[in-house]
């Protein structure tokens, strides 16, 4: 990788493995399966196949809480893939998700079962599966949809720019580092000035908006991601600071954030199968 600030791309850009620093090995630049693995399946109709980075923890939380509402259909085994290993890239796991990123869902109980990738697909697959935690009133539903596409849309400035070249990246740049700081923190405010006229993101109403931006913003600002807290000054958000405990003091998002999880301090629960595997986890 060049240093050099006088740098010039190529005609044609080639690949160099492990060019880029953390988690380097886990991109490449073309798709499709690399090695045989067949995927194990349990004994629920819901198979989930991922890790407990917040793409991750959006459907094991969704999960939980649907269980949490009562819903025993919502029962699932949840299978770990290791990205570090490459396991996004066997071919099981290619099968259900072409773009060999987590989660990605099997559900057992249609014939032929069916396939759902994309943390968003998947959260509103389940919503709608189990007519839950989306809003039933038109508007309120519209503003929901409004916020989990938002999410879908805004994450990447924070996974693949800021906690990039803020925490992964081979050396400290300045450049890239103040471009993503800047939108990171404009996304920052949007969240917290909605949140200073709503409760929740789709209104008075918990939903599936909130599921899916509490792993990446609540993480963000409570400090659990990056370790970024204090150089975003996130205390000074506080209609988002607000929100975001009261999300995690949820229990359901409290197991579903370690589910999956083979990496980090706290808790974890690589394989969720039961709700008993969660016992003397979460004491």
């Amino acid at each position: 990788m060049s240093t050099d600030t006088n740098y010039v791309p190529p005609k044609v850009w080639q690949w160099e493995p492990g060019n880029g620093g953390k988690f380097a090995g886990t991109n490449r630049p073309t798709a499709g399966a690399t090695h045989e693995k067949v995927l194990p399946v349990g004994k629920h109709s819901l198979q989930l196949h991922s890790l407990a980075t917040p793409n991750g923890q959006k459907v094991t939380i969704m999960l939980e809480e649907l269980l949490a509402m009562g819903i025993d259909a919502a029962e699932y085994d949840a299978y770990l893939i290791n990205i570090g290993e490459g396991d996004q890239f066997g071919s099981g796991f290619v099968e259900i998700n072409p773009n060999s990123k987590i989660p990605a869902l099997m559900d057992h109980s249609t014939t032929p079962p069916t396939r759902v990738f994309e943390s968003g697909s998947i959260l509103q697959y389940l919503a709608e599966k189990f007519n839950a935690l989306v809003p039933s009133d038109f508007k309120a539903k519209t503003e929901c949809r409004n916020w989990l596409f938002w999410q879908m849309g805004s994450a990447p400035y924070l996974g693949g720019g800021f906690g990039h070249f803020y925490a992964y990246a081979p050396f400290k740049m300045q450049y890239p580092i103040d471009r993503f700081s800047m939108e990171v923190k404009r996304e920052l405010d949007v969240l917290d000035q909605h949140l200073a006229q709503n409760e929740y993101f789709a209104g008075e109403e918990y939903s599936i908006a909130d599921i899916a931006i509490w792993p990446w913003y609540g993480n963000l600002v409570l400090g659990n991601l990056y370790g970024a807290a204090e150089f975003l000054d996130v205390a000074s958000y506080k209609n988002l600071m607000r929100w975001a405990k009261q999300i995690e003091a949820r229990p359901a998002v409290q197991r579903g954030r370690i589910v999956n999880k083979g990496f980090g301090d706290g808790p974890k629960l690589q394989e969720r199968h039961e709700a008993s595997d969660f016992d003397g986890l979460l004491d």
